[in-house]
């Protein structure tokens, strides 16, 4: 298994500078979503909408208000949960495992939340229904892969998480074979092409606070989540339960991850490429990781899936956009950095 590279020496912490414009990234990237789409609002009529629903009385069209308040305002809401707990989750894993390559279904949770939702649709169940049976099968999943690699260490429990998503994959397909090929089908496979398209303050209510929690618990920790790669004699000597620290770090990046797909599907590449994204320009020190990966993640989601419901009359899954954007910069982050031990 690869190590995160250490070669270099860790930075310290954000400086003021770079705090401001990780923070202004995702207000500038939001402020051009609310604008931007197929039909274009101006900056004076979304001031408008936010201050009608703040209690003043400005003039603008119901058609506006709907779109800026009802259709684009959650999309935004989770982009930023979505692209900024991938990101987090990406990173935690990429420490626990410490292994450049791993990523938010290292442990099987995106296949069995994706098999939830697929099984949720197949049964007509409707958008909570969908969401609950995505989280439930996700974190299923991460317990199963938890249970078969009891006391087989950090690489059976990566085998263990790549048998268990192989699984659920499977099962995945055979709900697409027996699916009604008229409705059914369509539905599952779009689903699972990701988008965000279902996004409404109800859907926020059942998944975002777990994605709220288990970030903010991450964040918290990023002080001792540098010990994550070091062997456990190693991490003794800082006084820190190693074990302890790796299981809330999977917990909490295991029930983003379940979280994210249960309200907008299988999301590839941001939790792979934001966290390498932000090592280049911040180092390895999980103080400035965590938070530049929240922000950098959110601004990156925000902007594709502005780009997935602008550029065609038909919404582009966000997978598709996230993929073309990911594979090429990817390999150029292979030849950029130092992936080996």
């Amino acid at each position: 298994m690869n190590r995160l590279s250490d070669k270099r020496a860790l930075p310290g912490k954000l400086s003021a500078p770079q705090i401001a414009i990780l923070i202004f990234l995702p207000i500038a990237a939001a402020a051009v979503a609310l604008c931007a789409g197929r039909m274009a609002i101006s900056v004076s009529d979304v001031i408008k909408v936010f201050g009608n629903h703040l209690g003043f009385e400005f003039e603008v069209s119901k058609f506006t208000d709907s779109a800026v308040w009802n259709n684009r305002l959650p999309r935004i809401i989770l982009s930023i949960l979505v692209g900024g707990g991938l990101s987090v989750a990406g990173c935690a894993f990429q420490g626990v495992f410490a292994n450049p390559l791993a990523t938010p279904d290292t442990l099987g949770a995106a296949s069995g939340s994706s098999f939830g939702a697929a099984l949720a649709i197949l049964c007509g169940f409707g958008l909570p229904g969908i969401q609950s049976l995505a989280l439930f099968f996700g974190i299923s999943a991460v317990a199963v892969t938890h249970l078969c690699s009891k006391g087989k260490g950090l690489s059976g429990t990566v085998l263990a998480g790549i048998m268990i998503g192989s699984l659920f994959s499977s099962l995945i397909s055979l709900v697409k074979f027996v699916a009604d090929t008229d409705s059914q089908l369509p539905a599952i496979t779009y689903w699972l092409m990701g988008s965000l398209s279902s996004a409404s303050y109800r859907s926020l209510i059942i998944g975002a606070p777990i994605i709220i929690i288990s970030v903010l618990l991450l964040f918290l920790l990023r002080w001792r989540m540098n010990l994550l790669p070091l062997s456990d004699d190693e991490a003794k000597s800082s006084g820190t339960n190693i074990r302890v620290l790796r299981a809330v770090t999977v917990i909490c990046a295991s029930a983003i991850t379940a979280s994210c797909v249960s309200m907008c599907g299988q999301v590839g590449w941001v939790g792979l490429l934001v966290p390498h994204m932000c090592r280049m320009r911040f180092g390895n020190n999980y103080l400035s990781l965590i938070p530049s990966s929240i922000c950098v993640g959110s601004t990156f989601m925000i902007l594709v899936d502005t780009l997935a419901r602008s550029a065609t009359a038909a919404e582009i899954p966000v997978s598709i956009i996230t993929a073309i954007i990911g594979a090429p910069f990817f390999i150029y982050l292979l030849k950029r950095s130092d992936f080996s031990a």
